[in-house]
């Protein structure tokens, strides 16, 4: 089955004026066009989008895009750069929900310590807290707020 550039862009959540500017910028060597010239999708394209998004979500530029584009197209010669940009993108994402989980722990932290400000209606109640009274959730964030070297060292 075919699809249009609308139709995919509906198929994949993708807006219409991206897939035109992902062919424009040679992201989309594999998409054929109707004898009018209109871009016609097949599912096996809509596989390559996710493809195309998951790299671009994990912080790929469009040029890095476009070059794996050009290693799958050589095929097989191309296996283990293709291997291994994804697990470098792979561990990049992982470190990215790492400090995302961090900022996370603060954010909760935060917002735990002002909920506690605003009921006392005053920010010097938690702020004086000794640390075994505040709740087991937020006391390592809560050292590590306070502490400037988290080795112990000055």
């Amino acid at each position: 089955m075919l699809y249009t550039v609308g139709e995919m862009a509906k198929a994949s959540g993708i807006p219409a004026s991206t897939l035109r500017y992902y062919d424009k910028e040679g992201l989309l060597p594999f998409v054929e066009r109707s004898s009018g010239g209109i871009r016609m999708f097949t599912h096996r394209d809509y596989e390559w989008l996710k493809v195309i998004e998951c790299l671009k979500q994990s912080g790929l530029s469009i040029k890095d895009i476009r070059q794996f584009i050009q290693m799958a197209r050589q095929g097989d010669e191309s296996l283990v750069q293709r291997l291994e940009l994804f697990r470098a993108r792979r561990d990049a994402v992982k470190e990215q929900m790492e400090t995302m989980r961090e900022t996370l722990e603060l954010l909760e932290f935060k917002c735990w310590y002002y909920e506690q400000a605003v009921e006392d209606g005053t920010e010097e109640n938690v702020r004086s807290l000794p640390p075994d009274e505040i709740p087991e959730a937020y006391q390592n964030i809560q050292k590590k707020m306070k502490n400037i070297h988290p080795d112990g060292g000055d």
